[in-house]
Formats: structure tokens, C-alpha cells, sequence
């Protein structure tokens, strides 16, 4: 089992560290496209319209400022600088030893400068979301959707995906339908359901949690997938196609 998440919009930056080392990260073929998006993202985040162009506010320019340092920035490990309300949820400093090293070997974060990072892999605080477009890259989810095939799909082959993420970030990799699930969460009322942001972004931490401390064996398929999410919550598992992902569809009371 394999559980993709996406990056938090906010970052932690350490206090203290070493630099990113590019070469020690999750996926290595990716290095030279993960140095041309932080070069792109250095010059852009340089200019008088960084805020623009990155589709950020004002309160945001120190974060946008480090974009240029970055190569100099402290590191500290994936899972401690994205934070947020799924990552809360998850809750990965209160994991036992054993849970951590599970997340670390199963959790694949799916970002806009880095491509893919494993959850132990040691990057700096950044701010880019997949939805930007760079000079001489386009559109990032564009330019990193043939360059994830090549670099994630063998790894995640004979696994059983659980899609966390967002549209953007799931528009920069499709993996193979008939392994993936793709996680929905919807409030319900009266037999009325609504797609809801925040609670699904905590209730996705919340399932990741909850895969990850359960006891059993990890799924192997969707409808093991089902199983394991209907002992928390109350669920439904839509079959995929061909061409489309299974989805789970976990159903909060409103």
C-alpha cells in the first residue's frame, strides 16, 4: 500500500539544518527537472510581480523571498515541514516508532517543485503550488505529469495506491486506475450530500492515521481498502473503469 498526499499549502521551516542535498531524495531521475523548477522558481520569486505570478498575498513575501535561497535553506525531514490541517490530522510525531517507519515507507508526496519526495526525505520550506505556471515550464502539473510517470510508476507497481490528494496534484500523476483509490469525502443530511474542503482535507489525515496504526495487514485491494475505512467511518466503494480510479467515498453526518 502506497498513500499519495498532497503538499500543505504552509510550510514549517526548521530552525536549524543543512541544506537540501537533491541527490538523497526519493527518485533520484528526477534531479535535473527538480533543479530547472527551482531555478525557474528562484528567478520568478526574485521579480517585482513574484506575488503575482505565484498567486499568493502580501502576508506571504517572506516565504516567497526564501523561494530565491533555497539551495542555502535548513532541511529537516517531508513529514515535519508540511503542516496543516491533514498533516494534523495524521499526527506523525504521535505515531510509535514502528508506525513512523511505515509512513516513512509508504507515504509519496506529490509536489510542485520537488515532483514526488518520500516522507523522510529531507527538504526546505517553499512556497509553490502545482496550479502556477513558470517561464520556460508552463504549467507545472503539465510539466511534471510525463516526468512522474517515468519516475513513480515503477515504484508503485503491484501496490495499492490511496489517493489523498488534491485535483492539481492529481493531475501531475495518474497512475494505473485498476490499483488506484481515489479518497472522497462528503457531508450528508437528510439523504442530501455536499463535497466539502476542510473536513475533507482532516478527514483524509484522519484515514492515512488510521491505515497506518491499524492492526492487520495493510490493504491490498479496494474492497480491502473499503473494509479498513468502514471500521471508522461509514463508506461506499465506487468500482473504477478502464480509464477512471475506484473512489472511496466516506460519508460524514452533517
Amino acid at each position: 500500500m502506497l498513500i499519495l498526499l498532497p503538499p500543505s499549502e504552509g510550510k514549517t521551516p526548521p530552525d536549524a539544518g543543512t541544506p537540501v542535498d537533491l541527490s538523497t531524495l526519493s527518485f533520484p531521475s528526477l534531479t535535473q527537472a527538480r533543479q530547472d523548477v527551482a531555478a525557474a522558481l528562484a528567478h520568478v520569486s526574485g521579480q517585482e510581480d513574484a506575488l503575482a505570478q505565484l498567486g499568493v498575498g502580501a502576508s506571504l513575501t517572506h516565504e516567497v523571498i526564501r523561494n530565491t535561497r533555497l539551495a542555502h535553506e535548513p532541511a529537516a525531514p517531508a513529514h515535519s515541514i508540511y503542516t496543516g490541517v491533514l498533516y494534523d490530522a495524521l499526527g506523525y510525531k504521535t505515531l510509535t516508532a514502528a508506525q513512523k517507519r511505515k509512513a516513512d515507507e509508504s507515504i509519496i508526496v506529490i509536489s510542485g517543485l520537488w515532483g514526488a519526495v518520500g516522507f523522510a526525505d529531507s527538504i526546505p520550506a517553499y512556497r509553490l503550488s502545482m496550479s502556477v505556471g513558470l517561464p520556460g515550464l508552463g504549467k507545472l502539473a503539465s510539466h511534471w505529469k510525463p516526468l512522474l510517470a517515468a519516475a513513480v510508476s515503477p515504484h508503485a507497481e503491484g501496490h495499492l495506491l490511496v489517493d489523498c490528494r488534491s485535483s492539481s496534484y492529481a493531475a501531475a500523476w495518474v497512475p494505473d486506475p485498476a490499483r488506484t483509490v481515489a479518497v472522497n469525502v462528503f457531508t450528508e443530511r437528510d439523504g442530501v450530500r455536499k463535497v466539502v474542503s476542510h473536513f475533507a482535507k482532516h478527514t483524509r489525515g484522519e484515514l492515512a492515521r488510521h491505515l497506518l496504526t491499524r492492526r492487520g495487514k495493510a490493504p491490498e485491494s479496494p474492497a480491502q481498502l473499503a473494509k479498513a475505512a468502514g471500521e471508522k467511518w461509514t463508506v461506499e466503494l465506487v468500482p473504477g473503469t478502464a480509464r477512471k480510479a475506484h473512489a472511496l467515498n466516506i460519508i460524514l453526518a452533517d
